[in-house]
């Protein structure tokens, strides 16, 4: 019962997230208008973008077997470094958010790998490290950006009828499958979440996998920090609260085993989606006057949903008992 469980909860998390996506798709253009209009679609595609490479990175963390805390706060911390530098230009501004995700990546890798310090507590102290930082480099307020250097382009310009940010998002999920479906690293990623005794003695590079997803978790955290100054004009020392959160319930929705050994880059994508469209659905009801939800409710239903994802699996994956077998 609980192997035909854990065989099963891949292909739920395949189809039905996909299915409930498009499920709410159809709701909300019958419910409501211009909810397919191209302001709408093109400001969901641009604001979710951010949260769709953060779930990225989280992605192949926990198909490792870990879990990155620290996204939200490096995001943030993103945000203020390319913020500062983007009176440089557009690439400075970029690179500055970059390298600041992929330093604390590297540090959240050091701490996992070479200290052996466990993820959840390695990637907290990073998350609050990032979170000073950014106060820090900010001064505890918003860090304004250059509008004469093009750099706001990168998160409000649109490329082909498309916003640049969602072609970054896109551009790294069809990077992330391909390293997960056809490279080395996907076949030792799943093997280390799976069982990472195991996964070393088949003579896979498991230290060098953890270092790759740890950092990739952090460039991708990262950029999506350089979306949100570029967008909003501004770096956010105080923004990312959550991120981590949404993140993980967007992977566990994809049906990815917050064990590790078992995921999907797709899915994951869709699970994202599906968490931003149930927001911009409460926010056409908001305008409807049926419902009135604060923001903050948001974090509600977010926690509720992946509660209910996670007893899910539980349920489905749970210890074997005397009638399992």
């Amino acid at each position: 019962m609980r192997a035909l469980g854990i065989r099963a909860l891949p292909l739920a998390g395949r189809y039905g997230v996909v299915a409930a996506l498009a499920l709410l798709v159809l709701f909300g253009a019958a419910r409501y208008d211009y909810f397919l209009g191209a302001f709408n679609v093109l400001s969901f595609l641009r604001y979710n973008s951010m949260f769709a490479l953060v779930s990225l990175g989280m992605a192949f963390v926990i198909m490792s077997g870990g879990i990155d805390l620290s996204v939200g706060a490096v995001a943030a911390l993103g945000s203020v470094a390319s913020a500062l530098a983007s009176e440089l230009g557009w690439g400075p501004g970029l690179l500055a958010g970059l390298g600041a995700g992929v330093l604390a990546g590297l540090l959240n890798g050091a701490l996992v790998v070479r200290m052996r310090i466990a993820p959840f507590i390695a990637t907290l102290a990073t998350m609050l490290a990032a979170n000073g930082c950014a106060l820090l480099l900010a001064r505890n307020e918003s860090v304004s950006v250059s509008y004469e250097t093009g750099f706001t382009e990168i998160g409000q310009g649109d490329l082909l009828g498309l916003p640049v940010p969602a072609w970054i998002a896109l551009a790294a999920y069809v990077a992330g499958s391909v390293a997960l479906n056809f490279a080395g690293l996907g076949r030792t990623v799943l093997a280390t979440g799976g069982g990472e005794d195991a996964a070393r003695l088949m003579g896979l590079p498991v230290d060098r996998a953890k270092w790759t997803v740890y950092a990739a978790s952090g460039a991708l955290a990262g950029m999506a920090g350089v979306i949100l100054a570029a967008q909003f004009g501004a770096g956010q020392p105080i923004e990312g609260v959550g991120w981590e959160l949404f993140a993980i319930a967007a992977v566990v929705v994809g049906g990815t085993l917050l064990t590790g050994g078992e995921g999907s880059v797709g899915t994951t994508l869709a699970g994202a989606l599906l968490l931003g469209l149930i927001f911009n659905i409460l926010n056409f009801e908001n305008g409807r006057g049926w419902i009135s939800l604060s923001a903050y409710w948001q974090s509600v239903i977010r926690g509720l949903f992946l509660l209910a994802v996670v007893v899910m699996q539980a349920k489905l994956t749970g210890p074997a008992t005397p009638r399992d077998t």
